[in-house]
Parts: C-alpha cells; structure tokens; sequence
C-alpha cells in the first residue's frame, strides 16, 4: 500500500487538513482509507459545498467515504485497459486515429469514482523531459494519428511553460490535427487559469478543452469567469460528466447542469457511465437506469445540450 499524506487538503488555513474538515462537516472517513487512495479538494470545492458530506452532491465527488473500502470481485485497477494498449510511458493508443497522452499523473483534485485511482496522486510522476519527448516521437511517427488527447492525471498541473512546449511540439507534426485537453483544473481551481497558462494554450491546430464537471453546483462565479476567458481566448469548449448515484442520477439535475453549460458557451459532449474502479460501487447505477435518464433527456432538451452517453468496455476493447 503506498502511503498518501492525509494533509492533502489545500487552503487558505494551512492549519487545516482534510480529515480536520470531514469531521467539521459530519464525516466520518478511516485513516486506512486517506493511506490507500489520495485525497486532495480547493477552495472553490469547499466553498461550493452546501450541505454535509454524506448528502452534498459536491461533497460526495471529492470528500472520502468509508463506502470506498469496500472492493467487489468484478472491480479492476485497470477497468478500461489502458495499460494493454500503452506502447511508451505516457501514451495510450487504442484507436488507430487518436491517442491518449498523459504527460501527468497528478490532479489539483481527486474524485472519488476515478477510474485511474490507483495510478495517480501523490508519489505518481510527471514525466521528464527525455520521457514527453519519447510520446512526442511516437505520435510523430505514426501518420494514421489525427487527433491528441493530453489528459492524465490533469495536464493543467504542468507548467504554462510546460504545456506550451507540449502543444509547440505537436502543432509541428503535420498529421496531427486536432489536440483535446482533458481537465478538472477550471472547475477546481480556476484561478490556475492565468494569462500565461491562455498563452500556452494558443495553438494553430484546432484545440478543445473537455471540461470535467458533473453538477450545477460546481458553477461558481469562479468558474463562471474562468469559462468566459477560456472562450474569449479562442478555446473550443466541451464538457464531460459522469453519471453518479447521489449526485447528478435524474435528468432534471443534468439538464440543469447543460444548459447552465450551453449558455457559458461548452458543449455537453460525454455522459460516461461509470468504470468498474476498485472502492466505487456506491456511486455506480445500473445501465438501464443509465439508458432511461438519457431518455428522459432527449426528450426535454435542446439539441445543443445533448451529451452522447458513454460506456467503456471493461478490458481496454472501446
């Protein structure tokens, strides 16, 4: 078991940790489990908390719970296979025409349901300089990869002057086409959005940014303006969520979530179903569940605030 430091909760009162906060806010989470996944919320998340722990739709995203101990047999640290299709450190291709980079595996934040959980957090790596060149030489390579996808952990966590080497390098390579960037980070800590990490976005390619939000609540005004900013500067917004019990698990609590989005100029493009993480069964429902929400969706909503729902064939098959 590796070993997490429970003081992981970032503040404004360095005096403060996460296992100080859950039992401010009536939680009640094992010290066995801060050792086993890591833990780490903002200030925009906790001040986007509403309610306590056990019921806050927010809450329940990043706040641990002892419900997470419990592993079930058909659970897999691995569920969508990505280390079966990982030819270099840092790269996933699994579909001829795109790849995954993931040039971090830390977050500003850790959601309770990830399917990466045993792989990223505290003690997980950046990779160097040698190793991102590496994955920039395999895409550089291989003429059939249109598109790139830089998630993690969050890619956000890199350094502007990182980032822009990252997206210098990949706007050099002819067959590449469009770059996609998987984050949390303008919904977690927006204020990590500054005029260098903008800069670093701009891109000659066409560059999307897939933002991770699951509830309406996680709009701050915080957010608001960061989202603002983003498409100011050129950046091609979309959205992906995941379908959670407790937290967003009915339609009216996602149509609020898409049009709020819409009307911040991001497209709704993924609903994930969620993956067979080890710890998550609380949070999953069934797919039929699953398939009558988005039912109920396509039938009260604009085309626009349409996400396609998505399920991740457990072994790395699509």
């Amino acid at each position: 078991m590796r070993k997490i430091n429970p003081q992981t909760y970032i503040s404004q009162n360095k005096n403060e940790s996460l296992l100080d906060y859950i039992k401010l806010k009536g939680g009640d989470t094992a010290p066995a489990l801060l050792q086993k996944y890591a833990c780490r919320m903002t200030d925009t998340l906790k001040n986007a908390i509403k309610g306590d722990v056990q019921n806050d739709p927010v809450a329940r995203q990043y706040v641990p719970q002892n419900k997470e101990l419990k592993i079930l047999p058909e659970e897999d640290t691995d569920p969508i296979g990505d280390m079966a299709h990982t030819p270099v450190k840092g790269i996933v291709h699994r579909y001829p025409d795109r790849v995954l980079f993931k040039p971090a595996n830390i977050c500003a934040v850790y959601c309770r349901y990830c399917f990466r959980r045993e792989h990223v957090g505290p003690g997980s790596d950046i990779l160097s300089h040698k190793e991102r060149m590496a994955a920039l030489d395999y895409i550089a390579a291989r003429p059939e990869i249109w598109e790139v996808i830089l998630t993690g952990g969050d890619p956000l966590v890199l350094s502007p002057r990182q980032l822009g080497e990252i997206i210098t390098r990949l706007n050099r390579i002819k067959h590449v086409q469009v770059i996609r960037i998987h984050t949390r980070i303008p919904v977690a800590d927006p204020v990590r959005i500054k005029s260098e990490m903008i800069q670093a976005l701009q891109s000659e390619k066409a560059l999307y940014m897939a933002l991770h939000i699951n509830h309406a609540q996680e709009i701050t005004d915080g957010v608001r303006l960061c989202l603002k900013t983003l498409h100011r500067a050129g950046i091609n917004l979309l959205s992906q969520s995941v379908l959670l019990k407790g937290v967003n698990d009915n339609a009216e609590t996602l149509g609020a979530l898409y049009r709020q989005l819409v009307g911040l100029n991001v497209k709704p493009y993924y609903l994930h179903h969620p993956d067979l993480a080890p710890g998550t069964s609380h949070f999953r429902l069934s797919i039929a569940e699953g398939q009558e929400i988005v039912r109920q969706l396509s039938g009260h909503l604009s085309g626009l605030c349409q996400p396609t729902y998505m399920l991740d064939i457990p072994g790395g098959h699509g």
